[in-house]
């Protein structure tokens, strides 16, 4: 189905419109010179490391400990995430950087 040039301007503009909802939203209902309520505080404070968590779990749950490379460039690109998130401090580069390693090791290195 071919949309015509209204309905994709009218998508458009409804997309745009909840993406600037969304990003000015949280400023409006929780200024600067308010406390935020307990449960979004606690929340800002309990969800990173969650998350964190499942995405390690998600990163692991299809790994055949058992044949093949039995999980080591998939263990070895985790350790390099570890590491450099304890020496760079920064979330990106560590991810990046994890990335990097996995993909070369079952590129070039376990193919």
């Amino acid at each position: 189905m071919r949309l015509t040039n209204v309905q994709a301007l009218i998508i458009i503009l409804v997309v745009s419109l909840g993406t600037q909802v969304t990003r000015w939203l949280p400023f409006v209902l929780f200024p600067e010179q308010k406390e935020p309520p307990a449960v979004v505080a606690y929340l800002g404070k309990v969800l990173p490391p969650a998350m964190m968590g499942l995405l390690v779990v998600y990163c692991f749950k299809g790994v055949h400990w058992l044949s093949g490379t039995h999980g080591l460039p998939e263990l070895i690109a985790a350790a390099v995430v570890v590491l450099l998130h304890s020496w760079k401090r920064n979330v990106l580069a560590s991810i990046a950087g994890g990335t990097a390693v996995y993909m070369l090791l079952v590129q070039l290195v376990f193919a």
